[in-house]
């Protein structure tokens, strides 16, 4: 009988233990609930109107097999509009098409932030709100560099959401999003934040929030929100092969979409601070080339004539480390951080020139809209055969075109050291082992005075984009 006893007692205690157990971990888990029923209203699906003429066979035109694509971005659209009754193919105006996306209310007295990839080319946008009102929405402005466009609907006293310091997020915090997949209005979903400060080849002034949320085709422009139930950031992409979500999706830092919204509700357009400089990530090879202890930072690759950066002296091969105290790992933080400095004012730059940290004054100036392009003639050539290349004087032409004041033309690359830099005809070596390339025979003299086993950098210029690589020579 005691053995009983004891044997029950036992097992009642073990159940307590895995009750609280379950208890502990329950209550670890956040409640969204209240969140969800204070957020919503204020979240918006918006649907934008086109007219297109396209030649189709009845049915809505058809996307392109997005299985097929290798990982690229894709832009948030909704699902195409049911098929119609078939019909021979024929020329005719198709009928309006719609895509949806969402959005949120950050006013009481009607404005409204979602994407611009949303609303972009619209003839009408329609926003719905939470109590099922359908209103009309004006365009206030709209910012393709950051992805984010302003709307305005003709109403007062609606609910709106409060934007959080996003700088405050943490990797490994939770946040929920609120949107429309797929059409479906109201649609929660939540993860944890796995990444800050992602910079992505399709938005350079933006330093993505990566997290796990569920996002998908739709959603795009809603609000991530943290448990305090203020926006953290603006839903835009996702990394997928398949068109649907693969466990990573990207949102727009809520202090990013703040400013952005600030500048186009007062002027319709946003002013971004310019440095103007080419800028590149700084290998391990190339830090000991630089004689770096470490490869961090910004390597400037190019400094471009009558910039700020001209007129405050920035050089050709300066690395950048700081920019105003923030601390400069990757080269996707400099477009970041100078993107977000007020145009015509002054930025502390801190960078490595020659092994030595020395602070830089910038006046910071305007973005401006021009790029770089074309090719140009050669002349006078020479085979250098310790890299493996043939190159020639660079033409005046070329020079002015791709705002390069010295250089040699490369007009062929053979086997050996040219190859394995995956050197191309066309391409322009400006500097060698950090020494400026003014000829060909300079180029020629110091190529065969390059030590053996010793990392050395090479300075070029592609289709007028600046950029250094490394190589050893073992011969």
């Amino acid at each position: 009988m005691k053995k009983f006893t004891l044997h029950y007692k036992l097992s009642a205690l073990l159940l307590l233990v895995m009750l609280s157990s379950s208890f502990s971990q329950a209550q670890q888990f956040p409640d969204f609930t209240i969140l969800v029923e204070k957020a919503s209203p204020a979240v918006v699906n918006i649907s934008t109107v086109r007219n297109n003429t396209q030649r189709f066979t009845g049915n809505q035109p058809q996307a392109p097999n997005q299985g097929q694509v290798p990982e690229i971005f894709k832009d948030f659209f909704a699902p195409k509009s049911p098929q119609q009754p078939s019909q021979p193919p024929q020329q005719r105006r198709a009928p309006q098409a719609q895509s949806t996306g969402s959005g949120f209310l950050i006013s009481a007295d009607g404005y409204i932030l979602t994407n611009d990839h949303v609303v972009k080319g619209a003839e009408k946008i329609i926003v719905a709100l939470g109590d099922r009102r359908e209103m009309e929405a004006e365009l206030v402005g709209s910012d393709p560099r950051s992805d984010l466009a302003l709307l305005k609907i003709d109403a007062q006293g609606l609910p709106f959401l409060t934007m959080a310091d996003s700088d405050k997020l943490k990797v490994g915090e939770w946040v929920l999003a609120i949107g429309s997949p797929f059409g479906f209005d109201y649609s929660v979903t939540a993860g944890i934040v796995s990444a800050k400060g992602r910079g992505l080849r399709s938005e350079t002034y933006v330093p993505f929030i990566q997290t796990d949320v569920a996002i998908n085709p739709g959603n795009s422009g809603g609000p991530l929100f943290n448990l305090d139930g203020e926006v953290v950031g603006i839903n835009s992409q996702i990394y997928t092969r398949s068109g649907g979500f693969m466990g990573v999706s990207f949102a727009i830092p809520s202090n990013t979409a703040s400013t952005v919204a600030k500048q186009l509700r007062e002027t319709g357009q946003v002013a971004r601070g310019w440095l103007g400089v080419q800028i590149q990530e700084v290998s391990q090879d190339l830090a000991e080339s630089f004689g770096l202890d470490k490869a961090s930072g910004a390597l400037i690759s190019q400094v471009l004539d009558d910039s700020p950066a001209f007129a405050a002296g920035l050089q050709t091969g300066d690395v950048i480390t700081k920019i105003d105290g923030n601390d400069v790992v990757m080269s996707a933080q400099v477009a970041h951080f100078v993107g977000a400095i007020v145009p015509q004012s002054t930025a502390v730059i801190k960078v490595i020139r020659d092994g030595e940290l020395i602070d830089v004054d910038v006046l910071i100036g305007h973005l401006p809209k021009n790029k770089l392009s074309a090719l140009g003639k050669v002349d006078k050539s020479r085979y250098v055969e310790r890299i493996g290349v043939r190159v020639a004087s660079l033409a005046p032409e070329k020079a002015q075109e791709w705002r390069i004041r010295n250089g040699v033309d490369v007009t062929e690359v053979d086997a050996g050291v040219a190859q394995e830099l995956g050197l191309q005809v066309g391409d322009v070596i400006t500097s060698i082992a950090n020494q400026r390339i003014a000829s060909v025979e300079q180029f020629a003299s110091l190529a065969k005075a390059l030590p053996n086993n010793r990392s050395i950098s090479l300075r070029i210029v592609r289709q007028g984009m600046p950029l250094f690589v490394a190589f050893r020579l073992t011969d």
